[in-house]
């Protein structure tokens, strides 16, 4: 996953911090120090990184401390902030409305994923009850139309394009006024990929630009371009007026510090992240989560809503209870093996956690994890509902691994395999057992009347424990300040208010 690596780099410098007897000047700057060379090595723009070490400096002030703060949770706390305030400008995007006519032009680099982020965004509205068309003005790139026709046919979104007329201009225009004539309310245009050195093309994105009026302007960016990112998306920043950007191409293994470096280039917020090239691999970015989930802190809200999402409302109440009990067995794993193959890979799903790795099964490999998920679900059709339904591993004798074999036409490697998987997945399910679970819609609830006793209900006993208990979360929540601080620190955790 790109950003993976660095998300590493950054909790083993937390980690090795944590880790230090004394937190002084010393311990400050080697965690500082590692910070910023992952930082660097992911692409991001030495000016950036830069400030970010002043700043995190000018917050954490050794000297001005008073003995009993928690000096490693307010560390902690500036890095995430530090991290937060790189990915976000602070000011929203243009945000369409049902109904009402928004004009929305996408630009970028040739070969960033322009015109299949164009059909995931028009798709994405579409699913959430907008009425989308996408207008083809890219005249530049040989089968552009032909790529755009495909995509929109499979997606049931009108389009509209020319063979025939090579003036994008024109076509935008012809576009705009079809598709409002068609009381369409999120009109896509699709232009060239272009890149800074071509002034011929930037001066035709202008044309297109002031010809249609958009209400937003995308910069749609591969997170693999490195550090050419700052200089590509200032240009275009300069000759357009970029509202939002969105990152492809995440499921790659590229370092994607550029996108960090592209969101300070336009002041615009990252408002969306392609995982994937399926329609549905496209996620809404929310900054504190994504943060939180880079720095091994987990995406509590998150996690949530995607239970509530895949997991059938019926069967809600009963696998929170299992949830938070930390029973785990051979039934549930296979009724969670159901919900997998519905949900994509559980690395993604676990790393929403606190203290989970991101990788629990690799991204980019989804066909051969839905084929072993598929085959242990075989194994477990040969077994009886006691085999199912014990958490004692030890039940399962070699005797019952041969039959279990021969039933489901498995060798006995890949059964024991199986258990060994299941083993695995238990180690985790343990670790969430004593996690509160709040309702759907409660969680915004909780993180306005939040306080010390409320947090320590959420947390699970492990977490309260690494803060420092009671004690430690109380000195945690007056060092964040007043009540209205506790929102953000809720967010921290992964569970503030989307």
């Amino acid at each position: 996953m790109v950003l993976a690596q660095l998300g590493s780099s950054i909790s083993r410098a937390l980690q090795q911090m944590s880790n230090a007897t004394i937190i002084d000047e010393k311990v400050l700057n080697e965690c500082l120090n590692e910070i910023t060379r992952a930082l660097l090595q992911a692409d991001v723009q030495f000016k950036l990184v830069r400030d970010m070490q002043t700043n995190i400096k000018k917050i954490v002030n050794l000297d001005d401390l008073a003995a009993g703060h928690n000096k490693r949770r307010i560390i902690q706390q500036a890095i995430f902030n530090e991290l937060c305030k790189m990915l976000d400008p602070g000011k929203p995007s243009f945000t369409p409305k049902k109904g009402k006519t928004s004009i929305v032009m996408f630009v970028g680099l040739q070969g960033s994923g322009k015109t299949t982020t164009c059909t995931k965004y028009a798709y994405y509205h579409q699913k959430k009850g907008w009425k989308p068309a996408l207008v083809c003005a890219d005249t530049f790139r040989a089968g552009a139309f032909d790529q755009l026709k495909q995509n929109a046919t499979k997606a049931k979104i009108p389009f509209y394009g020319s063979y025939m007329e090579s003036d994008p201009v024109k076509i935008a225009v012809e576009g705009v006024e079809r598709f409002k004539k068609e009381n369409c309310d999120l009109i896509i245009i699709d232009t060239s990929g272009r890149h800074k050195q071509e002034a011929a093309l930037f001066e035709e994105m202008r044309q297109v630009s002031e010809a249609t009026n958009p209400d937003l302007v995308i910069f749609v960016m591969d997170s693999s371009i490195g550090q050419a990112a700052f200089d590509q998306a200032q240009a275009f920043k300069q000759s357009v007026a970029v509202g939002a950007v969105i990152v492809t191409k995440m499921d790659g293994h590229a370092k994607g510090g550029g996108a960090l470096s592209a969101v300070a280039a336009t002041k615009s917020p990252v408002i969306f992240i392609g995982t994937g090239e399926h329609m549905d691999e496209f996620e809404v970015f929310d900054v504190k989560p994504f943060v939180s989930r880079l720095l091994g802190m987990g995406d509590w809200s998150g996690f949530m809503d995607k239970i509530h999402e895949v997991v059938p409302m019926d069967q809600q109440p009963e696998l929170l209870q299992k949830l938070s009990e930390g029973n785990f067995t051979l039934r549930i794993m296979y009724e969670q093996f159901q919900n997998i193959l519905k949900m994509g890979p559980i690395g993604q799903v676990f790393s929403m956690l606190p203290g989970f790795s991101a990788e629990l099964m690799p991204k980019g490999h989804e066909k051969e994890s839905q084929a072993k998920i598929k085959r242990y679900m075989t194994m477990m059709d040969s077994m009886t509902n006691e085999e199912l339904d014990s958490s004692n591993p030890k039940l399962i004798n070699d005797s019952r691994i041969m039959r279990i074999a021969r039933g489901s036409g498995r060798q006995v490697r890949e059964v024991m395999e199986m258990f060994e998987e299941y083993k695995r997945l238990a180690k985790i399910w343990s670790k969430m057992k004593g996690l509160k679970i709040p309702k759907k819609g409660e969680m915004s609830a909780l993180s306005r009347n939040m306080n010390a006793q409320h947090m320590s209900k959420v947390l699970p006993p492990q977490m309260l424990k690494q803060i420092g208990g009671m004690g430690g979360l109380q000195n945690l929540m007056k060092q964040m300040g007043s009540m209205g601080s506790a929102k953000e620190m809720m967010g921290m955790f992964g569970g503030g208010d989307k």
